[in-house]
């Protein structure tokens, strides 16, 4: 008999915490969700809804999304590929990387090799190279103005420091006539 009570006093104090969740749930709101490329203009929002917009450069209008760029399936791969592919079938003997023929290991280094240039190309240690080879060569093309500017800073600065020592060699020395020492306590 304790059970039943106790039971649907959980299911009470559950109930008064889930009311609020439930409440959140059923919103009303309408979401239009736009993408603007360059400087277009953004839509009104009519009545209650709500408009998002993605902003991407005026290049971009026209590429296809980066989500779908890169995918791995076998549908996507270019003519060119497959045709190298095709190229490799029943290639075997002496640079060819197989175990079939004399001397079939020799071809393995240049696969290897080429691997790891395409690994290279394509790497993201490629790209963050080419960010900061674009650094460099901006903070390069600022280089000649800045020093300019520090050069004619450092040519007013001896300027004004040469006047001010013939400044000083052109004043008149104050008398030089000396006083009497002042005496000495004994």
């Amino acid at each position: 008999m304790t059970r039943r009570p106790l039971a649907a006093l959980m299911l009470a104090i559950a109930a008064c915490f889930a009311t609020p969740l439930a409440a959140q749930d059923s919103g009303g709101d309408t979401v239009n969700m736009v993408i603007l490329y360059g400087d277009d203009a953004a839509p009104e929002p009519v009545g209650d809804e709500i408009v998002v917009v993605a902003r991407l450069p005026e290049a971009d209008r026209y590429r296809i999304p980066e989500s779908l760029r890169y995918s791995d399936n076998p549908a996507n791969t270019s003519w060119a590929e497959r045709v190298e592919r095709l190229e490799i079938v029943g290639d075997f003997g002496t640079l060819s990387c197989s175990a079939v023929g004399v001397g079939g290991s020799t071809g393995c280094t240049q696969e290897m090799i080429a691997a790891a240039y395409a690994d290279r190309e394509n790497s993201s240690s490629v790209r963050f190279g080419q960010l900061i080879e674009a650094a460099r060569a901006e903070r390069l093309s600022q280089i000649d103005e800045l020093a300019a500017e520090e050069q004619a800073r450092v040519e007013q600065i001896e300027r004004e420091y040469l006047e001010r020592l013939e400044r000083e060699r052109e004043a008149e020395l104050p008398d030089t006539e000396l006083a009497a020492p002042p005496p000495v306590p004994n």
